[in-house]
């Protein structure tokens, strides 16, 4: 699988991109998050690099057949109506992994949206894993995880130093992208 994603993508025309340091455990942020395309080209990314990023969805859509192609293809599924909270149920997740990469976008929503969500800075913090920052430009076609970014725990000035990395990068449908 790993040489027919690179074979795609480089057929497609986009660059991969893969300067992070590799991690058994890490919250890997995605944006930006303007198109269903995102989900494809991220997959086929780490698919191409050889690795395996889950990203979490409810519960409800893991019923039969429908789970088990969620499941192969890296989903993990959320109980919204438990009493623990989903970052609870995230950060257990990495406790009792041996490896695991959880893929979340912070915008939680293709639509315009400056007032990210902090999940995936709560999810690391608790699980006490860095945040990986990855991207999708679909200006200079490009794909992938630059970086690691270890939080301080000062929450507003790490989402702005977040942000800060992003500004520049630019999802499918632009406008849609605020930072």
């Amino acid at each position: 699988m790993k040489k027919i994603s690179q074979w795609i993508l480089k057929a497609a025309g986009w660059t991969l991109i893969d300067s992070a340091p590799k991690e058994k455990k890490c919250v890997i942020c995605v944006a930006p998050h303007t198109s269903n395309w995102d989900f494809i080209i991220g997959k086929l990314y780490y698919s191409a690099v050889g690795r395996k990023a889950s990203f979490f969805m409810k519960k409800e859509w893991f019923f039969f057949p429908l789970g088990y192609f969620f499941k192969a293809i890296g989903g993990v599924p959320i109980d919204r109506n438990k009493k623990n909270s989903i970052t609870d149920q995230l950060a257990q997740r990495f406790v009792n992994s041996e490896e695991f990469h959880l893929a979340i976008t912070p915008e939680g929503t293709r639509k315009p949206n400056a007032e990210w969500k902090k999940g995936f800075y709560y999810i690391a913090q608790k699980a006490a894993v860095p945040i990986q920052l990855a991207y999708i430009d679909y200006t200079k076609k490009e794909v992938g995880i630059a970086t690691n970014f270890h939080i301080t725990g000062d929450v507003e000035a790490d989402m702005q130093k977040i942000k800060l990395f992003y500004k520049d990068i630019k999802g499918k449908i632009p406008q849609n992208f605020l930072i």
